[in-house]
Protein backbone atom coordinates (compact mmCIF):
# COMPACT_ATOMS: atom_id res chain seq x y z
CA UNK A 1 0.00 0.00 0.00
CA UNK A 2 2.92 1.73 0.83
CA UNK A 3 4.35 2.14 -2.95
CA UNK A 4 1.08 2.51 -4.28
CA UNK A 5 0.74 5.70 -2.20
CA UNK A 6 4.16 7.01 -2.53
CA UNK A 7 3.41 6.16 -6.54
CA UNK A 8 0.69 8.34 -6.39
CA UNK A 9 2.73 10.59 -4.76
CA UNK A 10 5.30 11.09 -7.09
CA UNK A 11 2.08 11.05 -10.54
CA UNK A 12 0.85 14.17 -9.26
CA UNK A 13 4.26 15.71 -8.60
CA UNK A 14 5.73 14.57 -11.95
CA UNK A 15 2.28 15.71 -13.81
CA UNK A 16 2.05 18.66 -12.03
CA UNK A 17 5.96 19.61 -13.55
CA UNK A 18 5.22 18.42 -16.86
CA UNK A 19 1.55 20.08 -16.66
CA UNK A 20 3.25 22.90 -15.84
CA UNK A 21 6.01 22.93 -18.51
CA UNK A 22 2.97 22.38 -21.49
CA UNK A 23 0.93 25.23 -20.15
CA UNK A 24 3.73 27.56 -20.07
CA UNK A 25 5.05 26.47 -23.68
CA UNK A 26 1.73 26.77 -24.82
CA UNK A 27 1.67 30.05 -22.65
CA UNK A 28 4.53 31.52 -25.22
CA UNK A 29 3.10 30.44 -27.98
CA UNK A 30 -0.63 31.08 -28.06
CA UNK A 31 -0.27 34.27 -30.11
CA UNK A 32 1.97 33.01 -32.60
CA UNK A 33 0.17 29.62 -33.65
CA UNK A 34 -3.41 28.45 -33.33
CA UNK A 35 -4.14 27.13 -30.41
CA UNK A 36 -4.52 23.75 -30.99
CA UNK A 37 -0.84 23.58 -32.46
CA UNK A 38 0.55 25.65 -29.64
CA UNK A 39 -1.04 22.87 -27.48
CA UNK A 40 1.17 19.82 -29.38
CA UNK A 41 3.75 21.91 -29.53
CA UNK A 42 3.72 21.71 -25.36
CA UNK A 43 2.65 18.44 -25.23
CA UNK A 44 6.29 17.06 -27.21
CA UNK A 45 8.33 19.40 -24.54
CA UNK A 46 5.91 17.98 -21.55
CA UNK A 47 6.58 14.39 -23.15
CA UNK A 48 10.30 14.21 -21.90
CA UNK A 49 9.77 15.38 -18.62
CA UNK A 50 6.61 13.66 -18.06
CA UNK A 51 8.38 9.87 -18.87
CA UNK A 52 11.45 10.41 -17.31
CA UNK A 53 9.59 11.64 -14.10
CA UNK A 54 7.62 8.98 -14.70
CA UNK A 55 10.32 5.98 -15.19
CA UNK A 56 12.41 6.93 -12.65
CA UNK A 57 10.22 8.47 -9.88
CA UNK A 58 6.49 7.45 -10.11
CA UNK A 59 6.68 4.22 -11.15
CA UNK A 60 10.39 3.40 -10.22
CA UNK A 61 9.38 -0.40 -8.98
CA UNK A 62 8.51 -1.08 -12.83
CA UNK A 63 10.03 -4.41 -13.95
CA UNK A 64 9.30 -3.25 -17.77
CA UNK A 65 12.32 -2.68 -19.67
CA UNK A 66 13.02 0.92 -20.73
CA UNK A 67 12.84 0.46 -24.36
CA UNK A 68 9.62 -1.28 -23.91
CA UNK A 69 8.23 1.25 -21.00
CA UNK A 70 9.09 3.83 -22.96
CA UNK A 71 7.01 2.53 -26.35
CA UNK A 72 3.97 1.77 -23.97
CA UNK A 73 4.70 5.24 -22.46
CA UNK A 74 4.54 6.71 -25.84
CA UNK A 75 1.16 5.30 -26.98
CA UNK A 76 -0.43 6.60 -22.93
CA UNK A 77 1.10 10.18 -23.93
CA UNK A 78 -0.36 10.30 -27.24
CA UNK A 79 -3.48 8.93 -26.50
CA UNK A 80 -3.76 11.32 -23.41
CA UNK A 81 -3.11 14.16 -25.81
CA UNK A 82 -5.45 13.11 -28.24
CA UNK A 83 -8.12 13.28 -25.77
CA UNK A 84 -6.73 16.47 -24.75
CA UNK A 85 -6.74 18.13 -27.84
CA UNK A 86 -10.39 17.14 -28.51
CA UNK A 87 -12.00 17.90 -25.49
CA UNK A 88 -9.44 21.70 -26.01
CA UNK A 89 -11.34 21.78 -29.21
CA UNK A 90 -14.92 21.55 -27.74
CA UNK A 91 -14.40 23.12 -24.84
CA UNK A 92 -12.14 26.21 -26.86
CA UNK A 93 -14.05 26.20 -29.95
CA UNK A 94 -17.74 24.98 -29.72
CA UNK A 95 -18.37 25.65 -26.07
CA UNK A 96 -16.45 29.59 -25.99
CA UNK A 97 -14.59 28.69 -23.08
CA UNK A 98 -11.75 30.90 -21.93
CA UNK A 99 -8.75 29.31 -23.76
CA UNK A 100 -6.01 29.03 -20.94
CA UNK A 101 -9.57 27.51 -19.16
CA UNK A 102 -10.28 25.01 -21.56
CA UNK A 103 -6.43 23.74 -21.66
CA UNK A 104 -6.05 23.34 -17.77
CA UNK A 105 -9.63 21.51 -17.79
CA UNK A 106 -8.20 19.11 -21.28
CA UNK A 107 -5.25 18.58 -19.04
CA UNK A 108 -6.48 17.36 -15.88
CA UNK A 109 -9.06 15.31 -17.44
CA UNK A 110 -6.33 13.27 -19.72
CA UNK A 111 -4.09 13.58 -16.75
CA UNK A 112 -6.33 10.95 -14.63
CA UNK A 113 -6.64 8.91 -17.82
CA UNK A 114 -2.49 9.08 -18.10
CA UNK A 115 -2.53 7.18 -14.32
CA UNK A 116 -4.38 4.29 -15.58
CA UNK A 117 -2.64 3.44 -17.66
CA UNK A 118 0.76 4.31 -16.72
CA UNK A 119 -0.10 2.43 -13.77
CA UNK A 120 -1.97 -0.43 -15.53
CA UNK A 121 0.29 -0.97 -18.59
CA UNK A 122 3.37 1.63 -19.25
CA UNK A 123 5.20 0.45 -16.09
CA UNK A 124 3.55 -2.18 -14.98
CA UNK A 125 4.75 -4.67 -12.32
CA UNK A 126 4.71 -8.07 -12.75
CA UNK A 127 3.45 -9.86 -9.50
CA UNK A 128 5.21 -13.05 -10.42
CA UNK A 129 8.22 -13.83 -8.23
Amino acid sequence: MFAMNRSVVWFLFVGAAAAATHFFVFYLLRHSIVPEVANAVGFVVAFFISFSGHRWLSFSNTDTDLLTSLKRFAVTALTGFVCSEIIFIILYRWLNIALLWALLIALVIAAAQTYVLSRWWSFRISRAG
